[in-house]
């Protein structure tokens, strides 16, 4: 289970799993403060802008919490998705951390898989020899 805290005003993930003292750092993209999908138009980055703004007008929650960190990784958020040119620099740049840590786990997959079998679509030669007949 994944909860949002803030601490110094930078969100942080905390899994409570096995050992509830583990941390660990969550990197949020300005989709993510934002609250939109990449593939965002304009209007809609400037609609959740101002609707988290007004959500956020204090940089406070009812409970005391100050909200001044994730409030100003909202603004810049808005600064680079609302920007053509920056945002198109900013999803290459996603989309070339996405694939070095798809490769990453690709390559952690590929070390801990089982013994004579490195994907769903090998079948062991002996279950081969027998497919023809059980297929007549």
């Amino acid at each position: 289970m994944a909860r949002l805290l803030l601490k110094g005003g930078q969100p942080v993930t905390r899994y409570e799993d096995a050992d509830p003292d583990r941390e660990m750092m969550v990197n949020y993209t300005h989709y993510d403060y934002l609250e939109l999908a990449p593939g965002a138009t304009s209007k809609r980055i400037e609609a959740a802008y101002a609707a988290l703004l007004e959500r956020f007008q204090y940089g406070k929650t009812d409970a005391g919490q100050d909200l001044s960190g994730l409030v100003r990784m909202i603004h810049a958020a808005y600064a680079v998705l609302s920007d053509p040119d920056q945002r198109k620099a900013y999803d290459a740049e996603l989309s070339h951390e996405a694939a070095a840590a798809d490769a990453e786990l690709q390559s952690q997959l590929d070390a801990q898989a089982l013994p004579g079998f490195t994907r769903v679509q090998q079948v062991p030669e002996t279950l081969l020899a027998v497919l023809p007949e059980l297929a007549a």
